[in-house]
């Protein structure tokens, strides 16, 4: 059999796809695919810029593990495969997995690519604006205003991976426009990414804010009295026992 099928990106968005489940090889190849990025882009990680090139995506063996219900050593034994069978190539460090798909034109590439990402580009942007007009806290943001950082993104998906730790049954929000929002508390609100972090984190713990803050738009609404509430809680402790219960030092103020 011979010719193309066209399969959205979108696609991952589906509740088919959604289905929890451990995937097969055959599904962990084709969501490799569909994370690569299908033109040059740059992202600023931390204080670092980095450069990803068509056919490439940044993420972790562990973010993997947790997409495909694997463990992190079957994610490595799985890269490691495809790499020697000349599908990709990968890069690791302690914070990132950089993956880039061999011969991405093969799987991406067709007559109609042109036409197709220029309808994609004009969807997204008028989904944008639909999404803005309908935002009743932020009326007044312009389209390019909703281009979130990386970590911005990683904020969204680890607050939903808490909140499913407390209700494995919730339901996957529109991770983009977390994102975006998640966005709004660094540059309007001012907050570190280490205190949003931490926050979620610490929200996710609590008996009563668990129930209460199942977005990043409740986070953003309640952040001075959750910053208000563990300072108050700080006080009543020794200064030996000012640490996180993991035993991490943190500042409210960073």
């Amino acid at each position: 059999m011979i010719g193309w099928i066209k399969l959205h990106r979108s696609v991952q968005d589906h509740w088919i796809y959604q289905e929890k489940r451990k995937f097969s090889k055959y599904e962990a190849w084709l969501d490799l695919l569909m994370m690569a990025s299908h033109k040059d882009n740059k992202f600023v990680l931390g204080n670092e810029l980095y450069e990803v090139k068509r056919g490439q995506f940044i993420s972790s063996i562990r973010k993997l593990g947790e997409r495909w219900s694997w463990s992190n050593t079957k994610v490595t034994q799985f890269l490691d495969l495809l790499r020697k069978d000349e599908m990709i190539d990968f890069k690791k460090d302690t914070k990132k997995t950089l993956i880039t798909i061999v011969n991405y034109g093969v799987y991406h590439d067709s007559e109609e690519e042109k036409k197709t990402v220029i309808e994609h580009e004009n969807d997204t942007k008028a989904t944008q604006k639909h999404t803005i007009k309908n935002d009743k806290n932020e009326k007044n943001i312009n389209t390019s205003s909703l281009k979130y950082e990386i970590y911005d993104m990683e904020n969204a998906e680890f607050l939903f991976e808490e909140i499913l730790k407390n209700n494995p049954d919730a339901k996957k929000p529109n991770l983009e426009k977390w994102a975006n929002e998640f966005r709004l508390i660094r540059e309007r609100d001012k907050r570190t990414d280490k205190q949003i972090k931490y926050l979620i984190k610490w929200s996710q713990q609590d008996s009563f804010w668990k129930t209460n803050i199942l977005s990043p738009s409740s986070l953003r609404k309640q952040f001075d009295r959750l910053v208000t509430k563990i300072k108050s809680d700080k006080e009543q402790e020794t200064a030996k026992r000012s640490v996180t219960p993991k035993g991490e030092e943190f500042n409210l103020d960073d």
